[in-house]
This record gives structure tokens, C-alpha cells and sequence, in this order.
């Protein structure tokens, strides 16, 4: 790209980004006022769970909460269409009901069935509950018209990695949407517009027992045909209801020990044939084991397994690496999911100091048998306490032994400050002959909160790794304010030449890291159709022990988002790469050098309302000593609320000097939902590079917290004959939930 043209567009970027516009008037800085409070309704008889609400007596008789504030399009005001909310309890259960009221009930809009399923690209209503009051941590239930199931365990408000490595995907943050809970919704359409009814166990939560409890409440209705969202607490330009310390109250709760222990067997039987190495030869193979979930206290539970198994996971999303640092690939096993955020500690998705796909995976992807272990997770008073310990058999012809991981973790929350202060040991030791086969991390980690607006974190660690004496340290610290549509962070991280997390995940060895970002979100007025601008800058660089810049990545860009939810971000990224050692990109050799680049940027989002709707990222410009023109997206397409397809892809066409190569990465994703619990889904991936072709299809019949049956195809096969790879594997597999104790 022209240097001259480059800053041209970066001075009138920065000038559209910064110019002053009309905008909202948005409530007062320094305070959103006090938060609403609800007094939760103890019921003397529990009411039938179908949908009903306006005609059922029960109902009638709780007060009603219908005072919803919209976050768009219309800041501040009340929300378009009357919505009437009611909570109640029993000493079993915990009930919400709401009445979405539609004035054009015609045009309500269904997309998807499928259990989690995203909600905001529908009419839908959902709901947090920070049951232990901690203003961090909480559960997410949601449905929409159709009575589909959404639920998801929040940590940390829901925080996760904000400048995650543009070339990786599935970064984890603070939302565990694979936390499946038992609980029940049934819903109903009509004139009137649509309503739902929420049961959730007691069982199914975690809580702290005793009279006149208070837990962290909030609603969202979502009402597709005018791309609103509405709160019953107002929130801040840039927030959404995982935001729990400026969540309401849900008040006078006198909640008991429900009592949980269950029993989740399953049977498993898979044939399968690798038609490279014998087609005629076929393994059939037979497995069977066990998870106990106990709750020692309505607030800390006992996880025991036996010979785990996960043949019901849907596999990783195929990736090409176009750099020299790892690829992240996300933790998908429900066992491992649960409580997930009590367990990490770093820097997500970058530096992980426990990251739980090493156990059960071997470095090559080699699956690693599971013979068994146990979790304790939950609270005590006011600290979070976590303990895992897991056990894994050898795998002779990829040279793995038996090993055991151990993790502990305390983190303590104090009370009301948004503050917290913590640490973790996280051990592995083998079980095999070798000598001194461990590898150890202690850390400490903490937050301080600076009232709603601010917050410090940070963590400082140790590894400790037989024949590693220096530098095994890493640490971070991150200032960041967020409020009014401000976002401003500034951060620092370093990881010694010698800090060697092996049950951990790093994106990069031995750096030091400063980065910094400044955002305004401002919504507009009297500008058409345009609703909101989000300009930003931000700046990331790795550095390395020699005062050598590695990475240097400088964002400017500013984001358009429209009435319709059309979205434009235009951007520019000024790029600095030093290669120290040559390394290959798909055959084609890097060399040695220091290369500074500047690149476009263009995001284009369309109405994800919309039965067809399309997201793509385009980057033009230099790319180590040559030039690359990179794009990638989505495109979703829906027919009613039972077919869901997406296609997604990247296409990289890359000419360096020393070579020209090109890498494409395609998946389609197809799905039919019978009813929200009974589904088709097949994942079908090939990319150009490792030549590879696989195929995942998975029919499944849940019962309750994801057990039923599954049934599991799964195809990979490798060009490449010389790979010897071409398998086919059917896998079924039964679960069973006994609820021992209720």
C-alpha cells in the first residue's frame, strides 16, 4: 500500500471518527442512581409449567414487573412494547414468567431451536440471576417463542481477552455457554403477542441457604422487527446484563438445602476403519462409565467420573496458521466446562496458566484416555473454592505416559467492592518410569474494583520445571475504565524466557507486551438511519529480552452501526514483524528480517434479524516482505425456526517475495431441530493446506443437562496418501440422569 495514501485515509478516518455530532442525551456520569429492587413472591402451590400466564390464577396473584428501559434504538427510553415479568419461588423451584406483549404479533421472528442457540437475532427474553450476591458471577437462562433452551454460566461478568491475535479463533472469555442445567420452559403464542415460564430447580443452582436472601436480577427483552434490546436496569452505553454489579435486587429470598445427588452413567459402542491403512479391517470397540454430582452445600458440589468419555463433542474448527505462534483451539467437554471460570487465571486465550484441553489431548491431538478423577467446586461464605484432580492412562505408540493433574484454586470476593484476590497450584505429575516427570505453577491473582466505573487486575506466576532454573516468571497488570460508552485500558504483561506452563496454553514464549486501548461508543441523534459510532485506537506490542520489538500492531478504526443493524468498521492496521529465525508458511520461506506494513481493514455485518445475513473481514495490504489479501466471513441463511445453515471461510492470498501461496478454509454448517431438544447437525470442513476433508454429523435426543442419546458420524481423510489417514468412525452413545436425592 502507499505510505501516502495510508495516512490520508488514517487523517480523514480520524476525523470522521472524532468530529463532533449530535448525540443522546445519556444519563449522568457519576451515577445511574440506585438499582430496582423486586421482592421475590414465595409460592404456597406450585403452578403448571405450559406457557400460560395471562389465565392462570396463580400467576394473578404475584406483583408484576413492567418497567423495561431500552438500550436501543431509543437510549433511555421505556421499551416499545408492553412486557409484563413476574418471579416467585417455591422450596423447590425457581419461577419467571413473563407476557411479551406485540402489537404486530405477525411479525414475530423465530430463528433457531436449537438448545443455546444465540437469542439476539430473534424475539426472545432472557434473564441473569448472581445467586450467591457477589456482583461477578451468575446464570443465564433465556427462550424464545418457539420455547427453545438458552442457558450459560457467567464468570467475571462475563469478561474475557479483548485483543485477542487477529489469526486465532475461539478465544474464551467469562460466558460458559456449555453449562447445560436441568430446568424446564414452555411458551405460547397468540393475538396478544407471545409468553414463556421458567422452572428451575433449586437443585440446579448454586446458592447460599438461609432466610431473607438477596440475589443480582436482571431482564432483557429482545423484539426483532425494531432491532430493540430493553433492560429493567438501565445500563451504560457498552454494557449488557452480564454486567452484574449494576444489576437489580432480587430481595426476601428464604431458601433450603434442596438436597442434590445424581448419577449420570453412559454406554457407548463405536465401529471404525481407517481405509488407508485396511479397508477390510474394522474396530468395534465398547466403553461404559460414570459422573456423581453431589452437593455437599446448596453452594459447593462433589463431581466424580469414571472412564470419561466425550464422543458427543462437535470437533475443533479446522485453522490455518499464517504466523509463527500457536493456534488456540477452545475447550468443548462438558465435564471440564462446569465452573470453568473458577479454574483461570491469566490472560485468556493468550497466556492461560490452566488450560483444560492438556488433559485428555496430547501435544499431536493424540486422544489421551481419561481414566478418572474429581471436582470440588463452589463457595464458602464469600470465597470461591475450586479443586481438580484428573488421571490419564499412557498411550505406548505416541510415546505418552500416565500422568496426574492436580489444580487448586481460592479466590476470595470482598464483598460489594467489585474487588477480589486469589492464587493457584497447578500440578503435573507423571506416573510413568522417568525421573523428575512434573512440571508445577503457583500464581496469585487479583482485582480491585474502583467503584462502578474502573478496575485493576492482575497476576504474577512461577513454573517450576526440572532443568529450569532462570526467568520462569510471568505476570500482568491491566488498568482499565469502562462507562458512559468510554472504554480506556492500558495493560502490561511479560513472560520469562523460562516460564513453562505445560497444563497451560501460551500464544508466545519470553515477551514483554504493553497495549493500550482508547473507544468512545456515541449514540446519535438526528442523523437518519445511523445509530452509534465506536471509534477507537489501540496498540499492542511484543517485545523480547533484547529490547527487540517482535509484534507491533496499531489500530485505528471507527465502527458505523445503523437503525437496521447494518454495521461498516473501517479501519487501518499499522504492522511490525521481526523474524529472528526463517520459518515456512506453507512451503513458502520467510527470511530473516524486520518488516513494517500497513494494511485496510473492513467489516461488514448485516442484519443478523434477517433469514439471510453475512458477516465478512477483509484485509489488504503488506504482510512480511510482500503482500496479502485476506477474507473471511459468514453467511447464515434459515428457513423458518427449524433450518439453521451457515457457511463459513477464509480465503488468504498471500505473495511474498520469496513465494506465492494461497490458503482456503471452508466449513458449512447444517441444522434441523425436530423440537428444541431433538436435532441434526452435521459440521462439514476442508482446507487447502493439509489437504484435509473431515465430516461431523450428530443426531442427538437430549433428556435434561445434556445427556440422551447421541449418535455420532465422523469422516477425516488426508490427500495426502503418504498420511495414511482416511477415517471413518460411527459412534453411539447413551446418558442417563438419576436424581437420587430431590
Amino acid at each position: 500500500m502507499n505510505p501516502k495514501c495510508s495516512k490520508v485515509f488514517v487523517l480523514f478516518l480520524t476525523f470522521l471518527s472524532f468530529s463532533p455530532v449530535s448525540a443522546q442525551t445519556t444519563q449522568p456520569l457519576d451515577s445511574l442512581g440506585d438499582r430496582p429492587e423486586f421482592r421475590a413472591f414465595n409460592l404456597a402451590q406450585d403452578p403448571v409449567v405450559d406457557g400460560e400466564i395471562i389465565n392462570d390464577p396463580i400467576w394473578q396473584m404475584v406483583p408484576a414487573i413492567d418497567n423495561l428501559i431500552q438500550l436501543r434504538p431509543n437510549y433511555g427510553q421505556p421499551v416499545s412494547e408492553k412486557t409484563v415479568i413476574r418471579v416467585a419461588y417455591s422450596k423447590s423451584t425457581f419461577y419467571v414468567a413473563v407476557v411479551c406483549y406485540d402489537s404486530e404479533p405477525e411479525k414475530i421472528v423465530v430463528s433457531d431451536s436449537r438448545r443455546d442457540a444465540d437469542l439476539n437475532d430473534e424475539d426472545s427474553f432472557l434473564f441473569i440471576i448472581d445467586t450467591y450476591h457477589d456482583r461477578q458471577n451468575g446464570f443465564l437462562f433465556g427462550t424464545n417463542a418457539q420455547g427453545m433452551e438458552y442457558d450459560a454460566q457467567i464468570d467475571n461478568e462475563g469478561k474475557g481477552n479483548f485483543n485477542a491475535n487477529r489469526q486465532q479463533g475461539g478465544v474464551i472469555g467469562g460466558t460458559n455457554i456449555n453449562w447445560d442445567a436441568s430446568w424446564t420452559v414452555r411458551t405460547q403464542i397468540g393475538d396478544y403477542g407471545w409468553s414463556a415460564e421458567f422452572a428451575i430447580p433449586l437443585r440446579s443452582l448454586r446458592f447460599a441457604s438461609g432466610n431473607n436472601k438477596t440475589w443480582g436480577l436482571n431482564f432483557r427483552r429482545n423484539i426483532s422487527k425494531n432491532t430493540e434490546t430493553a433492560y429493567w436496569t438501565s445500563l451504560p452505553l457498552g454494557f449488557d446484563m452480564k454486567r452484574l454489579s449494576l444489576a437489580g435486587k432480587l430481595t426476601g429470598l428464604s431458601l433450603k438445602n434442596p438436597g442434590n445427588l445424581k448419577l449420570i452413567p453412559y454406554v457407548l459402542g463405536q465401529v471404525s476403519n481407517n481405509k488407508a491403512v485396511d479397508p477390510s479391517e474394522t474396530d468395534t470397540n465398547f466403553e461404559a462409565g460414570a459422573d456423581i454430582k453431589y452437593s455437599i452445600t446448596p453452594s459447593l458440589t462433589l463431581d466424580l467420573t469414571y472412564n470419561t468419555d466425550f464422543a458427543q463433542v462437535e470437533v475443533d474448527d479446522q485453522q490455518v496458521n499464517l504466523d509463527r505462534f500457536n493456534l488456540f483451539f477452545p475447550e468443548k467437554r462438558a465435564f471440564f466446562l462446569e465452573n470453568a471460570g473458577q479454574f483461570s487465571v491469566g490472560s485468556p486465550g493468550e497466556v492461560d496458566l490452566f488450560f483444560s484441553r492438556r488433559i485428555g489431548i496430547g501435544n499431536a491431538g493424540d486422544l489421551v484416555p481419561i481414566i478418572g478423577g474429581a471436582r470440588l467446586s463452589g463457595k464458602v461464605g464469600q470465597t470461591n473454592v475450586g479443586f481438580l484432580s484428573m488421571f490419564t492412562d499412557d498411550v505406548e505408540a505416541a510415546g505418552i505416559e500416565k500422568n496426574n493433574y492436580t489444580v487448586g484454586r481460592v479466590n476470595h470476593d470482598f464483598q460489594g467492592t467489585r474487588s477480589s484476590l486469589g492464587g493457584i497450584f497447578i500440578n503435573r505429575a507423571g506416573l510413568g518410569s522417568m525421573d523428575d516427570d512434573y512440571n508445577r505453577v503457583f500464581a496469585m491473582d487479583g482485582k480491585w474494583g474502583i467503584g462502578n466505573k474502573a478496575e485493576v487486575t492482575g497476576f504474577v506466576a512461577k513454573s517450576s520445571t526440572p532443568g529450569i532454573e532462570e526467568n520462569d516468571h510471568a505476570f500482568k497488570l491491566l488498568a482499565n475504565y469502562n462507562w458512559n460508552g468510554w472504554d480506556l485500558r492500558a495493560g502490561y504483561t511479560e513472560v520469562g524466557e523460562g516460564f513453562n506452563p505445560e497444563v497451560g496454553f501460551l500464544q508466545r514464549t519470553a515477551f514483554r507486551k504493553p497495549e493500550f486501548l482508547i473507544w468512545k461508543a456515541q449514540r446519535l441523534k438526528n442523523m437518519g438511519n445511523l445509530l452509534e459510532i465506536r471509534p477507537h485506537v489501540s496498540y499492542r506490542g511484543y517485545w523480547n529480552f533484547d529490547d527487540q520489538l517482535i509484534t507491533g500492531f496499531l489500530h485505528v478504526d471507527n465502527h458505523w452501526e445503523f437503525k437496521s443493524g447494518f454495521e461498516v468498521h473501517t479501519g487501518i492496521n499499522f504492522t511490525t514483524e521481526r523474524v529472528l529465525q526463517e520459518f515456512t508458511l506453507s512451503n513458502v520461506t520467510v527470511p530473516i528480517g524486520n518488516y513494517k506494513n500497513e494494511e485496510l481493514q473492513l467489516v461488514l455485518i448485516t442484519n443478523p434479524n434477517n433469514a439471510f445475513s453475512l458477516s465478512s473481514r477483509t484485509f489488504i495490504g503488506g504482510y512480511f516482505n510482500g503482500d496479502r489479501i485476506t477474507n473471511s466471513g459468514t453467511a447464515n441463511y434459515r428457513i423458518g425456526d427449524r433450518f439453521v445453515s451457515s457457511l463459513t471461510f477464509s480465503h488468504s492470498d498471500i505473495q511474498l517475495d520469496t513465494g506465492d501461496f494461497t490458503a482456503l478454509v471452508g466449513g458449512l454448517r447444517l441444522s434441523y431441530s425436530f423440537t428444541p431438544r431433538i436435532f441434526l447437525q452435521s459440521l462439514i470442513q476442508r482446507n487447502n493446506v493439509s489437504e484435509i476433508t473431515s465430516v461431523n454429523a450428530r443426531f442427538g435426543w437430549l433428556q435434561n443437562a445434556n445427556t440422551g442419546l447421541f449418535v455420532v458420524f465422523n469422516i477425516v481423510k488426508d490427500d495426502n496418501d503418504i498420511d495414511l489417514l482416511n477415517n471413518q468412525v460411527v459412534t453411539v452413545k447413551y446418558t442417563h440422569r438419576f436424581d437420587i436425592l430431590n
